[in-house]
């Protein structure tokens, strides 16, 4: 029978999907694009399969998603220098494509955490729940973790106040000890430092262009169609195996997505229901 752990976490990354299907695929295009996303990350579990998705996602949705211009101009104005935003993007670019590279040259194992935790921060559109498959082709294929340390980690994050990417922290930790755990950390955040440094001085740019609003939809479309495809696997494969397991998993959705409780109490009333029955 699997941990209560185990289930909760199943029940967590069902009402993240949930919550962001009705926000990211609320029509009938962007569920489409989302059910094929599933379809295509269920059946090639690589991490560039991941990239693939996304990539194509935004192409579909600048070929069939409306657009939705935006005339009023932004009320966020923070003086940056132009030189200081393409730096911070020349680097975030920089290391996405030589940490792989040096990787291949040294085996080293600081070198392999930097990477995958960086490469796990960029690649993440549309939520902190998405980090979740891309934490999961990284460090569980690499042999770091396993996959119950994973899911259960993951479980477990769901009671600390703060944003998903700690689980990073966890990750870290189990991999290589407090050393880990601050690589892990500091690799997962970094991205989106840089990127918002680069992004400042072109965000008005940005979100006037209906052109790329319509492939940031497609995008955020396909992130629920990958989360989707984790649920699935690992999460439902590890986590569901006894009809035990379904009614305690379907208990703590209802408590999350019903009652709006917040996953921390669900996660003490399953360390309860899981004293109990388990």
């Amino acid at each position: 029978m699997a941990s209560w752990v185990l289930i909760v976490a199943a029940a967590i990354v069902a009402q993240a999907i949930w919550g962001m299907a009705r926000s990211l695929a609320p029509d009938r295009p962007r569920i489409t694009i989302a059910f094929l996303a599933t379809v295509v990350a269920v059946t090639w579990q690589t991490a560039l399969s991941q990239v693939t998705i996304i990539v194509l996602a935004g192409l579909i949705g600048w070929w069939i998603l409306p657009r939705r211009s935006v005339s009023e101009p932004s009320s966020l104005q923070i003086p940056l220098r132009l030189r200081t935003a393409l730096f911070a993007l020349g680097l975030f670019f920089s290391l996405l494509l030589l940490l792989p590279l040096l990787r291949q040259i040294y085996s080293d194992q600081w070198l392999a955490i930097l990477d995958s935790f960086y490469r796990a921060g960029s690649l993440v559109f549309g939520g902190g729940h998405v980090v979740l498959p891309l934490l999961q082709a990284e460090v569980i294929a690499a042999g770091w973790v396993s996959s119950e340390q994973f899911i259960a980690g993951y479980g477990a994050v769901q009671a600390v106040p703060g944003p998903l990417f700690t689980f990073a922290t966890y990750l870290g930790a189990v991999t290589n000890g407090w050393v880990g755990a601050l690589l892990a950390t500091t690799s997962i955040f970094l991205p989106s430092f840089l990127l918002i440094v680069g992004a400042l001085p072109f965000w008005d740019w940005i979100r006037r262009k209906p052109n790329l609003q319509a492939v940031f939809s497609g995008v955020n479309a396909a992130v629920v169609g990958i989360l989707l495809a984790a649920l699935y696997d690992p999460v439902w494969t590890k986590a569901i195996q006894t009809p035990h397991d379904f009614s305690l998993a379907l208990t703590a959705f209802g408590l999350l997505t019903i009652w709006k409780l917040p996953p921390w109490m669900v996660v003490l009333f399953s360390i309860v229901f899981g004293a109990i029955f388990f």
